[in-house]
């Protein structure tokens, strides 16, 4: 039988292991395991990867743990503005939404643009008005209300500065975005990613999880990638389509191609993330520069972990 799996992240960065408590690690990787186990049943019904990484992300899009969906938080003028998109490696299709506000999941949207437009991309309150006309689920902004965001915002606005996803004084960095990268039984491959963007975030700033081949990549070819982390050095270096072509024209493997971006290129940059990728032999890699990132996978040979260190 072909082997099939899952990846996911919830953001990678600087969590200090003094001031996340026992019971915020173990809600945090509940939910991690919650979203790759929702995605894995998918996968071993024989369903399709671009699915199973729709699914896995829906469930972190719900939670408010994560900087994505109804987590997502406050830009300058103190909006949720988010991106999203998916890929699927099968044809090279794809979707994505950029500074899309009240629509419940971006992952969706993103899906959505992919099979029901002629487009690739779409943003703002033209993406929404699309969203509505899908009949797309649209919530309040209290929805999206969330004290920790907002008290987050507030010190953010009061230094005028734009932070990442839990930036903090004490060193607690975590930079936000969910992402999915999955291969089926029938070995196809898809990429999702879905983000709220930076805190205090101005101008209608957009980041790498919109961009496909920045933040998100998939091709049956190669591999299929998500990324997470300071998004202009991932569309600076195009990362996640970087990685399949590494491996593409120069022959190496996931794991060679991926820690070339994420531990070389990256860093050497002075940009800060990780990615999640898998290959067409369910081969799965979760490199990161930072000194931790969500995330959990679960293979059909009964490989499984969720972890944040």
């Amino acid at each position: 039988m072909a082997e099939f799996g899952i990846a996911i992240h919830g953001g990678a960065g600087t969590v200090s292991k003094t001031k996340i408590t026992k019971w915020k690690a173990q809600a945090y990787e509940e939910v991690l395991r919650r979203a790759y186990t929702v995605g894995y049943l998918t996968l071993q019904k024989g369903g399709r990867a671009l699915d199973a990484v729709t699914e896995a992300i829906l469930v972190l899009e719900d939670s408010s743990l994560f900087n994505a969906g109804r987590g997502s938080v406050f830009t300058h003028k103190g909006a949720n503005e988010m991106d999203a998109s998916i890929m699927n490696g099968a044809n090279l299709n794809a979707g994505a939404v950029a500074g899309i506000h009240l629509v419940k999941n971006p992952i969706l949207l993103a899906k959505t643009i992919m099979k029901k437009s002629k487009h690739v991309l779409l943003t703002g309150v033209d993406a929404l008005e699309f969203a509505k006309e899908q009949g797309l689920d649209i919530e309040s902004e209290e929805y999206f209300y969330d004290e920790f965001r907002y008290q987050q915002w507030q010190k953010a606005l009061a230094k005028d500065t734009v932070t990442l996803d839990h930036d903090s004084e004490a060193g607690d960095k975590k930079l936000g975005t969910v992402g999915a990268v999955a291969l089926d039984k029938k070995g196809n491959l898809a990429a999702g990613t879905s983000t709220g963007g930076m805190v205090n975030k101005k101008y209608g700033r957009i980041g790498d999880s919109a961009l496909i081949g920045s933040g998100t990549y998939a091709n049956n070819e190669t591999c299929a990638i998500s990324c997470t982390g300071h998004g202009e050095y991932f569309i600076r270096n195009v990362v996640a389509h970087d990685v399949a072509a590494r491996m593409q024209y120069k022959g190496i493997s996931l794991e060679e191609a991926s820690d070339e971006l994420v531990h070389g290129v990256l860093k050497k940059a002075g940009g800060r993330g990780g990615l999640i990728g898998i290959d067409r032999q369910c081969n799965i890699v979760t490199p990161f520069n930072t000194k931790g990132m969500y995330r959990g996978y679960k293979k059909s040979n009964g490989e499984e972990f969720a972890g944040i260190y």
